[in-house]
């Protein structure tokens, strides 16, 4: 495109003649995945924004550092778990997922293009991400390592904010997602619909306290439960404070998640070829 300044990253601007040349070398492709549900009264419901977005820019920033690196059309649908109740939210149940995420990958490699990873941004991908990668190498012993971005930033947030200000602000619709919206789409998430109540609730029928979405707690031992989030969280607000999340602590946890994605797909690229 005239005036590109940025190394072309995304895949679905490629076309056939620059498709025929850029994948001949069979670059690193990245593959991001989200989904599509309430992340609380302030924010957009497609947290697979920001999985692209962070694929995008670790693309660009491992072109640059010389491994040609690529981002595939965003899965915006995530697998069905907590979260069916949502109205306008859009899911696929687990096997659904599962076969999607084994076609893409298939389309991928019957054409040579075999160094995947994909960038995840929801928990109930988890299974069919971890079933198709399991199948590959079972069967072909190929690599399809997968980056949970919110785990990963979880475990940053203690170092970028310390460990008191990460235990508080911690959980879903809290951080990392809200900061990283408040930087990264500003006019998506709005700061002044952040809810003041937020937090777990406790079990109607067994009256033990939600720990989180699928677990309670019996005297300290931890109980899988089956309640949809609107029955164990305050607005899809569980254990994290919302109002703690800023769009400078957002840029930090973006700049961390593009460094660890970028330098991924230089050491991915170096050992898989």
């Amino acid at each position: 495109m005239p005036g590109r300044t940025d190394p072309l990253v995304h895949m679905g601007v490629v076309t056939g003649a620059e498709a025929r040349r850029i994948y001949a070398d069979n670059p690193v492709i990245l593959l991001p995945m989200g989904s599509h549900e309430d992340q609380g009264p302030h924010a957009g419901m497609g947290d697979y924004l920001l999985a692209e977005k962070i694929a995008e820019l670790a693309a660009i920033r491992a072109s640059k550092a010389g491994t040609r690196t690529l981002v595939a059309p965003v899965l915006p649908f995530g697998g069905d778990d907590f979260f069916g109740t949502m109205i306008g939210g859009i899911a696929l149940s687990q096997a659904t997922l599962t076969q999607v995420i084994a076609d893409m990958v298939d389309s991928l490699h019957r054409n040579g293009l075999t160094r995947l990873i994909v960038i995840n941004g929801h928990g109930g991908n988890v299974g069919p991400i971890s079933e198709v990668a399991r199948a590959l190498w079972r069967e072909e012993q190929r690599l399809l390592p997968s980056l949970y971005l919110w785990r990963i930033a979880y475990g940053m947030m203690p170092k970028l904010f310390g460990a008191e200000h990460a235990g508080k602000s911690a959980g879903h619709g809290a951080d990392p997602l809200t900061s990283l919206g408040l930087h990264l789409f500003p006019d998506v998430f709005r700061r002044e619909a952040i809810p003041k109540a937020f937090g777990l609730k406790r079990d109607p029928v067994l009256d033990l306290p939600f720990t989180g979405f699928g677990t309670a707690s019996f005297e300290g031992a931890e109980v899988a439960m089956p309640n949809p989030y609107e029955e164990v969280s305050h607005e899809a607000v569980a254990q994290g404070d919302p109002n703690l999340s800023n769009a400078e602590n957002g840029a930090k946890l973006s700049e961390a998640l593009v460094d660890v994605v970028a330098r991924f797909c230089a050491h991915f690229a170096k050992k898989v070829k």
